[in-house]
């Protein structure tokens, strides 16, 4: 029999594998998680299997803090037991309505988009992540389980409130009985972002990250931390860091990403190795002519500007292999999101950002 986990995870991407899962790890009172592939796909078998290694999976964390040079390993053995939702409904459903008492997801830029299969009356492998999780939430309900925390990390702006609408929203289209679209609702969703570079998978489990590491989770009614740990905080209210990540180093990302498209889009070029060069010029022209003027007008000047040395700093990170064909993925929804709210956040009559302007529209068209 497994040792009961807590913590119920929907995605096995090297970003939680050195954000949530090392937290859990390293928490003053550790949490054991059980880890779920959402996607089937047989490929990723080796990459399950190593996450529940008894022995752990490294996480190498490098680069510099306050001025000193850090590089160390973690041996992770938070995540006890892994399973697909392709292969073992079943048992993530027992699971679900048993020992969980939270789930969270990493389900990638794509994860909330509906997909034909989500009005599917029974659990269909098809389906987006939003309608596993409803069918995964109505047998917990019908088995008597307790309505318990979701903690989705997606970099969706509130993205508990949008997982939760888009949950509600397949529930109507069932038909779902007042009862359970009730013990949904009692649910804790909670918005939250997430800050870490993870530049490069390990194998067959495993990641190199950065010493820097964010996990802001927003306080609300009912709203817990899911482990006490330094990076894992309550804040009253995300906005201000949301748009600092978004539209700083998110935003310098796709920056970057666009440029390196533009240049033939080598598989091998580094973010460190463009900062090195004529690309770094281009981003602080783009950063100070028109990113911390667009902060500027909405009264978030300092705090941009503090900001900002630190993302650049952390983009020059020598021992970081970044790579621009991670970043780049998705580029046009990277774009509308990261550049794209910028310039409407800021508004028509901001400051003007023509470079920022001009990659939006190549994106869109």
């Amino acid at each position: 029999m497994s040792e009961p986990t807590p913590i119920l995870q929907f995605g096995t991407s090297r970003f939680l594998q050195a954000h949530a899962d090392l937290f859990f790890h390293e928490a003053a009172t550790p949490r054991t998680v059980t880890v779920v592939q959402t996607t089937g796909d047989p490929s990723r078998a080796g990459r399950l299997a190593a996450l529940a290694d008894p022995r752990g999976y490294p996480v190498r964390i490098r680069g510099l803090s306050d001025g000193q040079v850090v590089d160390r390993e973690i041996r992770v053995t938070s995540v006890r037991r892994t399973l697909s939702t392709a292969t073992d409904w079943p048992a993530l459903c027992r699971l679900a309505a048993s020992e969980t008492q939270a789930i969270l997801s990493n389900t990638g830029d794509r994860g909330y988009q509906p997909q034909p299969a989500d009005d599917a009356p029974a659990f269909d492998q098809a389906m987006s992540f939003p309608a596993k999780l409803y069918h995964l939430l109505a047998h917990r309900q019908a088995a008597g389980g307790a309505p318990l925390s979701i903690f989705p990390m997606e970099l969706v702006p509130e993205n508990g409130a949008v997982l939760r609408a888009r949950v509600m929203q397949i529930a109507r289209a069932q038909r779902a009985p007042d009862a359970l679209c009730d013990w949904l609702q009692a649910c804790v969703w909670v918005n939250s972002l997430v800050d870490r570079i993870v530049s490069e998978p390990l194998q067959p489990a495993g990641a190199v990250a950065e010493p820097y590491a964010l996990w802001a989770i927003q306080a609300g009614p009912g709203v817990a931390l899911p482990c006490d740990h330094p990076a894992v905080q309550l804040v009253p209210d995300l906005d201000e860091i949301e748009r600092l990540k978004l539209h700083i180093l998110n935003l310098g990302h796709t920056v970057l990403a666009d440029r390196w498209l533009a240049a033939g889009a080598d598989p091998a070029r580094l973010v460190r190795q463009m900062m090195a060069g004529p690309d770094r010029a281009a981003l602080d022209r783009i950063c100070a002519d028109e990113v911390l003027p667009g902060f500027a007008a909405r009264g978030r000047g300092p705090q941009a500007r503090a900001y900002l040395a630190v993302t650049l700093d952390r983009f020059a990170n020598p021992f970081l292999d970044h790579r621009l064909a991670d970043i780049a993925q998705n580029h046009p929804e990277k774009v509308a999101r990261r550049i794209g709210a910028f310039l409407d956040w800021v508004g028509p009559d901001g400051h003007a950002m023509p470079e920022l302007s001009a990659i939006a529209r190549k994106a869109a068209s």
